[in-house]
């Protein structure tokens, strides 16, 4: 039986895609196998970060509505073989996504996969509470500041009141922070929110702590996730996060400033 995971954020620009598409390629590497679904009809962008973007004929909608089986729209990933996509229609409206078509492709979905992961327009309109609404668990994605923040605490208002768990009176959905973009200068400078006044703000388990990294820019322009480049400091903390969310122990990292040594000066040494 398949866990569906939401990825989700109530403001855009957060790095939500990126985080989908880099925990469903880190839970596919650990020999699980995964869907990453694009629940943002109209502004499709998953099939680009993932480099799938010339091979989607068919899309959620089509499978929705009925124009094409489901295993004519999914795409496996070009890297790993038990990954897969299912990617937004670019052409269609927001209405055309319905609750009674979700159920029915994630139904079909649960009895393959061992995970569901869901990419969540942002905000809270109807294609975000549709993405939510059968999540056994949430990734909510912000960045250290204030908007950023303050959008992701309705986000979980609606996780504990509008998914189809709650409605049930069922265990609620497994909330987890992922925090993108965080640079402990900037922390330190005080031009960012810090670690712990997040933390205190949304209440919930921090599951991630994304560092700023050119690493992000360069595997979304590549169409590779950045799970994939370990050698940086971005791709090793979405490796740390993956691993939380399998309930593994893993130290917090790159939280904290670290000043350069003479030699990195000298050199050029030093994250990317």
């Amino acid at each position: 039986m398949a866990k569906i995971i939401v990825v989700t954020s109530g403001k855009g620009g957060v790095g939500k895609t990126t985080s989908a598409a880099a925990i469903a390629t880190g839970l596919a590497l650990r020999g699980n196998k995964t869907i990453v679904i694009d629940f943002d009809v109209g502004l499709r962008n998953l099939d680009l970060v993932m480099g799938c973007e010339r091979r989607v004929v068919y899309d959620l909608v089509n499978v929705i509505q009925g124009e094409a089986g489901l295993n004519q729209a999914m795409i496996r990933d070009k890297r790993v073989d038990n990954l897969f996509i299912l990617p937004a229609s670019q052409t269609r409206d927001k209405d055309a996504l319905t609750s009674e078509g979700i159920e029915r492709v994630l139904e079909e979905l649960n009895k393959d996969f061992d995970y569901i992961l869901c990419d969540s327009p942002a905000g809270i309109e109807q294609g975000a509470q549709l993405a939510m609404y059968y999540a056994d668990a949430a990734v909510v994605v912000t960045n250290p500041e204030v908007s950023s923040v303050r959008d992701s605490d309705r986000i979980l208002g609606l996780l504990a009141s509008k998914t189809r768990r709650a409605e049930r009176g069922e265990d609620p959905v497994k909330e987890h922070l992922l925090i993108t973009r965080y640079n402990p200068a900037r922390v330190d400078d005080g031009d960012m929110l810090n670690l712990e006044d997040i933390r205190e703000i949304l209440a919930i388990d921090l599951i991630g702590l994304i560092p700023e990294s050119e690493a992000v820019l360069r595997a979304s322009n590549q169409g590779i996730p950045v799970a994939h480049d370990q050698g940086s400091d971005a791709g090793q903390a979405y490796v740390d996060t993956v691993s939380r969310l399998l309930g593994e122990d893993v130290p917090l990292r790159f939280h904290e400033y670290q000043k350069k040594g003479l030699l990195s000066r000298m050199f050029g040494g030093g994250r990317r």
